[in-house]
C-alpha cells in the first residue's frame, strides 16, 4: 500500500526495489508509504538519522533514552510513547545507518504493545526539477499479525502511526527551511 503519492518516478521505482522489497510470511503483513517534503535533502536527512532523538519529529514520542550504544548501528533506544496509544514503551534497535545512501532501519525488539518483529526501513531521495526538486521519504515495515487481529487491522494500525511521522517530519523540515538565521 502507498499512500498518496506519485510512484510512477524512475527513482522512486529504483528506490522501492532496492530498499523495500521484502518477503512477508503468512502471519505477517507490511506496506510503504511515500511522503514528499519541500526541503532540501540533508536538512530532511538530519532529523531521521537521530536515533537517539526520534522526538525531533515523531509526534507521539514523549521521551527516548538510548539504552545501549550512541545511536549508532546497534545501539538499542528506549521509546516512551504519548498516553492514549494503546502501548507506553517501545524498545527499538538500530540496524542500518546509511549516510552516503540515506537509507535508515530499525526493528522493535521489546516493550508493551503488539507490534512483533516489526522491521521498519526509511530511505530519502532528491527528485530532480522535472518532478518538483524535493526530498522523498519512503518508510515501509514487516510486522506480524498479532493473535486476534486481522493484516487489515494490523496494518492501518501502523500505516496511521506511520503517515503521521512522516507528515511531522515533512512539516518539521520546512518549518526549519523556512525559519530565518
Amino acid at each position: 500500500m502507498l499512500c498518496k503519492q506519485n510512484i510512477e518516478t524512475p527513482t522512486i521505482k529504483a528506490m522501492l526495489n532496492t530498499y523495500h522489497s521484502s518477503k512477508l510470511s503468512s502471519n505477517q503483513c507490511g506496506s510503504k508509504l511515500v511522503q514528499t517534503i519541500d526541503a532540501p535533502l540533508p536538512l530532511v536527512w538530519s532529523l531521521i538519522r537521530r536515533f537517539e532523538h526520534p522526538q525531533g519529529y515523531k509526534l507521539f514520542v514523549k521521551k527516548c533514552n538510548m539504552v545501549t550504544g550512541d545511536g549508532g548501528i546497534g545501539s538499542v533506544r528506549e521509546v516512551k510513547v504519548m498516553s492514549g496509544l494503546p502501548a507506553g514503551v517501545s524498545v527499538e534497535r538500530l540496524d542500518k545507518l546509511d549516510d552516503d545512501k540515506h537509507v535508515f532501519k530499525f526493528s522493535i525488539i521489546g516493550g508493551d504493545h503488539r507490534l512483533v518483529n516489526y522491521s521498519s526501513t526509511i530511505s530519502l531521495h532528491e527528485e530532480g526539477e522535472e518532478y518538483g526538486g524535493k526530498t522523498v521519504a519512503i518508510e515501509s515495515y514487516v510486522v506480524d499479525i498479532p493473535d486476534g487481529s486481522t493484516a487489515e487491522d494490523t496494518c492501518s494500525f501502523a500505516n496511521t502511526i506511520i503517515a503521521c511521522n512522516l507528515r511531522s517530519l515533512a512539516k518539521m523540515s520546512e518549518q526549519m527551511l523556512c525559519k530565518p538565521n
